[in-house]
């Protein structure tokens, strides 16, 4: 099996390499990768590897039966498994699906203490209970959140390099167009993107096979395994109303508002009776939230209204294979991505920004007579980010920029199918490079 390149490589040598490092919990959705990069990680740093996995073998709960002294738990480890070597200083001891087993965050804060084994978790965040973890290991593991591969790591995965990257950031850095030749590739690229999305076996797949052969079947099984996990982890919520609000994505995104709507998911829904079903599926890693600013200024964290807000798929190539089977066949066959009004260009940008390390806002004046799809910032300007799925016109955008009562916004992005450009009031970017969005906007003059 060809492993392929993920960013979490790089973050696990430069965890390994710190002083007094604390005990690390990856985590992310289900189908992402995380058990393959870290074991790949193991294999390649440590001598010894000692892995377990609680939802495979579900005997190793019991290793924290006699509580959580180091040498207890290695001594109750090794009783079920004699042929794991532990040596101080070479040894990884790497916990899989850890929301099968709480009592495994218990133990992290005495293996911290100890110091003489390095130690992963990893698991499902759909499965994981973040207080009941938080509370038993607060102050001492790290946490790091994985996601579906980003545009970057697919580019990767077709055997891209680092210096044809740094050629399209050089181009973005200096506001010089692409070539003709950088632009129509790395536009086939992206609409192969969008439809394949980031899920590791799925890129895989296409990259082998050089086709979409297979690739929905995977998707669509992707989808019905989420589905499974939520009817498995829900917990204190009805499952039945998670499921509701999982289904009607789509239905949401295809609105020409996109706004969430509760009363609208089934006959006399009220939001009353959802409360906590979004957020659990924002926590479980299915889903993105775009909440909509209630004012135009910095700073954007405690300035958006939290009942009015947009869903988002966090990985587009699972809302596309959500789609009907009409809508499959434009998209696939004549890549038609204008068909949802719009709706798989704000997801795949939003997916985006999120893989960025951004938060998700937008906005919409009670008139409608202002719309901005999302915001993100530098270090001292509101930034409007335009998706455009076609050249209208962009009113909202130059409304934003030239309203001296924005004081916070002083340039706008926009988003479309155009080359690199900047007309003194936003820049426009190819979609495709939103990917380098943050650097970007850290970097420029």
């Amino acid at each position: 099996m060809n492993l392929l390149k993920r960013k979490v490589d790089k973050f696990l040598v430069e965890w390994k390499n710190r002083d007094n490092k604390k005990p690390l919990i990856i985590k992310g959705a289900g189908e992402i990768g995380k058990t393959t990069s870290i074991k790949n990680f193991a294999k390649n740093n440590y001598k010894n590897v000692v892995e377990i996995n609680f939802a495979v073998d579900k005997k190793y709960k019991s290793i924290f039966d006699d509580g959580f002294n180091v040498d207890t738990i290695i001594r109750n480890i090794s009783f079920m498994n004699p042929d794991f070597k532990f040596v101080p200083g070479e040894t990884l001891i790497f916990f899989d699906e850890i929301q099968d087993c709480i009592n495994c965050a218990t133990s992290l804060k005495p293996f911290r203490q100890d110091g003489r084994y390095d130690v992963i978790c990893s698991g499902s965040l759909m499965g994981i209970n973040h207080q009941e973890i938080e509370s038993n290991s607060v102050g001492n593991k790290e946490d790091y959140e994985m996601y579906s591969m980003d545009f970057e790591e697919f580019l990767w995965a077709k055997g891209y390099k680092e210096k044809q990257i740094e050629d399209m950031y050089n181009c973005m850095i200096n506001l010089k167009p692409l070539t003709n030749t950088q632009l129509t590739v790395m536009f086939d690229n992206f609409k192969e993107y969008m439809v394949i999305g980031g899920m590791p076996e799925v890129v895989r797949t296409f990259v082998k096979n050089k086709n979409y052969s297979g690739i929905l079947d995977m998707q669509k099984q992707i989808l019905e395994d989420y589905r499974e996990d939520i009817t498995k982890y829900a917990k204190g919520l009805e499952q039945g109303k998670i499921l509701n609000s999982y289904n009607s994505i789509p239905i949401f995104l295809g609105m020409d508002n996109k706004k969430f709507r509760i009363s609208k998911i089934t006959k006399g829904a009220r939001s009353r009776e959802y409360i906590g079903t979004i957020e659990w599926l924002n926590n479980a890693g299915i889903i993105n939230v775009c909440h909509c600013l209630a004012m135009l200024e910095l700073p954007l964290g405690g300035n958006y209204n939290p009942d009015n807000y947009r869903v988002f798929f966090r990985d587009t190539g699972l809302l596309i294979a959500s789609l009907d089977d009409e809508a499959q066949e434009d998209l696939r066959a004549n890549k038609n991505f204008n068909t949802y009004k719009g709706a798989i260009y704000e997801n795949i940008i939003a997916d985006m920004l999120v893989k960025e390390g951004y938060k998700l806002y937008f906005y919409k004046n009670d008139r409608a007579t202002i719309e901005m799809d999302f915001f993100v910032r530098d270090k001292d300007s509101l930034i409007p980010v335009e998706v455009k799925a076609n050249d209208n016109a962009t009113a909202s955008l130059n409304n934003l920029i030239n309203d001296k009562k924005y004081k916070d916004i002083k340039y706008g992005i926009k988003l479309c199918y155009k080359n690199i450009d900047f007309n003194g009031k936003f820049y426009t970017f190819p979609y495709f490079l939103t990917f380098l969005l943050k650097r970007f906007l850290r970097e420029k003059n």
